[in-house]
C-alpha cells in the first residue's frame, strides 16, 4: 500500500483509532494484522518470504540466549547466511547469473543461459537489514531474545517502516512494541503534521520533479548540457524529497500511536563534506554499515592500507545494497574515493578560519557547495539504468551545449523547489513537527492550509511509486 494513495488515506486513520480503542493486550495482534494487510496490497503471496525469514531469526535469538561457546557463533552464522541467502535469490542471482554469462562469453567457454523469471519482493532489503541487526544485538548480549513469536513478528512487520525503513534496532522498536501506550492529543497532531508535510514533500516536489527527470533520462543524448545540468539538479531533489517524505510520513504514522522510530535525515544538503553527508543521510542505513561491518572489521584501529580496505568495502557494500546493478557499486565506489581524498587533504593541509568570522562563513558556504555539487554528480549512477547510460549522459552534458530540444520546466516548479530549500534550511536544527509547536495557532494553519491546498491542486498527474521501494 503506498502512503500517497487514497486506500491508505482510508487505513491510517482507521487503524490508529483502533489502536486506541483496543486494550493494551490486543494492540499487537491489531498492528500485526494491520502490517501484513498493509504487505500484501502489494503482491501477497510475498508475504511467505517475510515469514520464512522471521521464523529463522525468531528461533535464532533464542538459541543465541541460552547456549555458549561455538555453538552460539555457528547460531549466528546460520541465521546470518540463511536471512542473507533470501535477499541473494530474490536480488542478485539473476545479476550474478548475467555476469557469469557475460563473463563466459567473454573468456569462450560454455554457461547455460538462464535466468529466474522472479519478482523483488517490496522492501525486503529493509526488513532482511532489522532482522539481521535483531540476531546480532542478541549474540553481542545487548538485547534480551524475544520469546513472544508475535511481538518479535510485529517488530519486523511494523507498517510505518516496513517497506522503505527506517531500519530499527530492537533496543529501540522492541522496548516500545510492549510498552502500553496512553492516547496523547500531542503525539496525534505532531504525527499528523508530519504526515501533512511528508505528502507535499512527497507528492509536490518530488513528483512534479519525477516528470522532467524521467524525460531526459529516458534519451539522454536528444537533450542540450542546460537541460541535462537542469536533470541533474531535479534528480537530486527529487530522490531526496521522495524518500524524505516517506520518512517523513513513517515518522508521523508511528507517532500518532505513540512509537518513536529514528528520524533518517537531517538536512544532508547542508553538509560540507562527505562524511558529514553519509552522517545525515539515510541514517539507518549508514549507522547500520557502521556498527555490523566497518567495526567489526577493525574500523580505523588498524594500519592505514586495511582502513583504506574497510572505507572502500563499506560503500561499495552500501551501493550494492541499494541495487543489483554495476551503476551502484560505482556509485558507492564514488563516494569511497572521495571519502579517502577528503581524509588525506584535511590530514595533510591545516586550514584555520576561526578568528575571520566573515571568511570562514564564505568558505563554510563554498564547502556545502562544492559538496552539493559532487553528490548531484554521483547521483547519475543511481538514476541510471546501466553504465552506458552514465557515459552518455556525461558525455551528452560536454558536448550538447548548442543542441535544441523542447524541454521546458514550468514556473511553478522552480516556486516549488525554492519553497522546500527554504524549508529545509529553516528545519536545519529542528524537525516540522517540533517547528510547528512553536509557532502561533495562525501561522500553523495557513502552513497547513498552503501544504494541503498544493497538494491538492499540483500534485503530479502521474502517480510516482516512492523510488525506495525496489530496494
Amino acid at each position: 500500500m503506498l502512503f500517497n494513495s487514497i486506500p491508505f488515506l482510508i487505513f491510517f486513520p482507521i487503524v490508529t483509532a483502533l489502536f486506541y480503542l483496543l486494550p493494551h493486550k490486543y494492540r499487537w495482534i491489531h498492528l500485526l494484522a494491520a502490517s501484513c494487510f498493509f504487505y500484501m496490497f502489494f503482491v501477497p503471496q510475498y508475504i511467505l518470504i517475510l515469514l520464512i525469514t522471521i521464523v529463522i531469526d525468531y528461533a535464532a535469538g533464542i538459541y543465541l540466549e541460552k547456549t555458549e561457546g561455538k555453538r552460539r557463533k555457528l547460531f549466528l552464522v546460520v541465521s546470518v547466511v540463511s536471512t542473507c541467502l533470501v535477499l541473494v535469490i530474490f536480488k542478485y542471482l539473476n545479476f550474478f547469473n548475467q555476469n557469469m554469462i557475460s563473463l563466459s562469453h567473454y573468456l569462450g567457454f560454455y554457461y547455460p543461459d538462464r535466468f529466474i523469471n522472479i519478482i523483488l519482493p517490496i522492501g525486503l532489503s529493509f526488513h532482511t537489514f532489522q532482522s539481521l541487526s535483531y540476531v546480532i544485538e542478541v549474540y553481542r548480549g545487548n538485547q534480551k531474545a524475544e520469546k513472544h513469536f508475535g511481538v518479535y513478528s510485529l517488530y519486523v512487520m511494523f507498517y510505518p517502516q516496513l517497506v522503505t525503513g527506517p531500519i530499527e534496532r530492537p533496543q529501540n522498536l522492541l522496548r516500545q512494541l510492549r510498552e502500553k501506550k496512553i492516547f496523547q492529543l500531542s503525539n496525534v497532531i505532531r504525527g499528523l503534521r508530519l504526515v501533512l508535510f511528508g505528502l507535499f514533500v512527497k507528492m509536490v516536489i518530488a513528483d512534479n520533479l519525477a516528470v522532467f527527470v524521467d524525460q531526459v533520462y529516458e534519451n539522454p543524448a536528444i537533450y542540450n548540457s542546460y537541460s541535462l545540468l537542469t536533470a541533474l539538479l531535479f534528480y537530486s531533489f527529487q530522490i531526496y524529497c521522495d524518500f524524505f517524505g516517506y520518512s517523513t510520513i513513517a515518522l508521523g504514522c508511528a507517532l500518532t500511536m505513540g512509537y518513536s522510530i529514528t528520524d533518517n535525515f537531517k538536512t544532508p544538503y547542508l553538509s560540507k563534506n562527505i562524511t558529514e553527508f553519509w552522517h545525515r543521510w539515510h541514517i539507518s542505513l549508514s549507522t547500520w554499515f557502521r556498527d555490523y561491518v566497518y567495526f567489526p572489521m577493525g574500523g580505523n584501529r588498524v594500519k592505514m592500507p586495511r582502513w583504506i580496505l574497510n572505507i572502500a568495502v563499506v560503500f561499495v557494500l552500501s551501493g550494492f545494497w541499494h541495487g543489483a546493478n554495476w551503476t551502484f557499486i560505482f556509485w558507492g565506489g564514488s563516494y569511497a574515493l572521495i571519502y579517502l581524498i577528503e581524509h588525506a587533504f584535511r590530514k595533510n593541509v591545516k586550514l584555520d578560519f576561526s578568528k575571520n568570522l566573515i571568511l570562514s562563513k564564505i568558505l563554510h558556504g563554498v564547502a556545502i557547495m562544492k559538496n552539493f555539487v559532487l553528490v548531484t554528480l554521483i547521483w547519475v549512477f543511481f538514476r541510471a539504468v546501466n553504465l552506458s547510460q552514465i557515459k552518455q549522459f556525461y558525455a551528452s552534458i560536454y558536448h550538447n551545449f548548442h543542441v535544441k530540444d523542447d524541454f521546458v520546466v514550468g514556473r511553478k516548479i522552480w516556486l516549488f523547489l525554492a519553497f522546500f530549500v527554504v524549508m529545509d534550511v529553516i528545519l536545519r536544527k529542528s524537525r516540522f513537527d517540533t517547528w510547528c509547536s512553536n509557532r502561533s495557532f495562525v501561522v500553523r494553519w495557513l502552513i497547513y492550509a498552503v501544504m494541503l491546498f498544493l497538494i491538492i491542486a499540483f500534485s503530479s498527474v502521474e502517480s510516482f511509486p516512492f523510488i525506495y521501494f525496489q530496494f
